[in-house]
């Protein structure tokens, strides 16, 4: 077998266990009981689609690249919604969120997310990411640290060596056709307001993963927001390099001389990078008590 094959059956097999669990993933439609707004916010040009569930303190949900609202937090949404104001929205474009001649950056999704909050009128906000969404979410932290409360970073990195050299393989290699007769191809064609854009978009996405970033350590090590780190066992993530950001932020100390930091590291043990953003019940487990301040 050639070596350069070996990146291209691992995204094979990862986009079959997409379809196979966003197939089972409840949409929010089906799941939501209560009742949401949703609008379209004029924000750096784009035309941001958001929704907002529940009330109480502000809480928002950055979703993962190729995805959607419902694609990503359709479980999540109504439990969080019970105690927490959700605002979930789509990055440019993803979903409902029109694509704009404007490169993808993680300053200028920062800033995205910052002009929503502004928007609506939020001052400061908990923030969950997921993947991509975790690592624009830790940008904004970094860029607007008046904005963000408590930082939920699931399954993602600080730099592009965070992940692993097979992982890295990957990210260059996606191509449109790898999505055919998946959920995420069908919620493209189903939500996005000019579905002739699929192939551009995917190409666009593709290139941006592809290429090196760093948000800088000693930026990660200035942030004042405390940050639980969720990630699995086998998410395709470096886990040295996991540690190495949680030292960054304080941790990897001994909590018996120390004190416990006030950010905090799960790694959560038979789970990969897929599997484990389809395990509501185990995610909030950790999330719920770390935005109440209680672990």
């Amino acid at each position: 077998m050639k070596l350069q094959a070996i990146p291209r059956i691992a995204l094979l097999a990862l986009l079959l266990l997409i379809t196979v669990n966003m197939q089972a993933q409840p949409t929010a439609a089906q799941t939501a009981a209560v009742a949401k707004t949703t609008g379209y916010a004029p924000v750096n040009g784009l035309k941001m689609y958001y929704e907002v569930y529940g009330e109480g303190q502000p809480l928002l949900l950055i979703h993962g690249s190729y995805m959607s609202i419902d694609l990503n937090y359709s479980g999540m949404i109504p439990e969080l919604a019970k105690k927490y104001k959700v605002i979930t929205f789509e990055l440019q474009g993803h979903g409902r969120t029109a694509d704009i001649e404007r490169p993808y950056s993680f300053a200028g999704f920062a800033d995205d997310v910052a002009g929503l909050l502004k928007h609506l009128n939020i001052e400061k906000a908990d923030v969950v990411g997921y993947s991509l969404g975790a690592t624009i979410a830790l940008e904004t932290a970094i860029k607007y640290p008046a904005m963000v409360n408590r930082l939920v970073f699931i399954s993602s990195t600080y730099k592009m060596e965070g992940w692993s050299q097979a992982t890295r393989q990957i990210f260059g290699m996606i191509k449109p056709e790898f999505f055919e007769h998946t959920p995420l191809k069908t919620e493209y064609v189903r939500l996005a307001p000019d579905t002739s854009h699929w192939r551009t978009f995917v190409t666009k996405l593709s290139k941006f993963g592809a290429e090196p970033f760093d948000l800088g350590a000693d930026n990660v090590k200035a942030i004042k927001s405390p940050v639980l780190m969720i990630t699995g066992d086998n998410d395709g993530l470096d886990l040295n390099q996991v540690a190495d950001m949680y030292r960054l932020l304080g941790g990897s100390v001994n909590g018996d001389m120390a004190g416990i930091p006030k950010s905090r590291l799960a790694i959560i043990p038979g789970k990969s990078h897929v599997t484990l953003m389809m395990d509501t019940p185990k995610l909030l487990a950790y999330i719920s008590p770390f935005l109440e301040g209680k672990n």
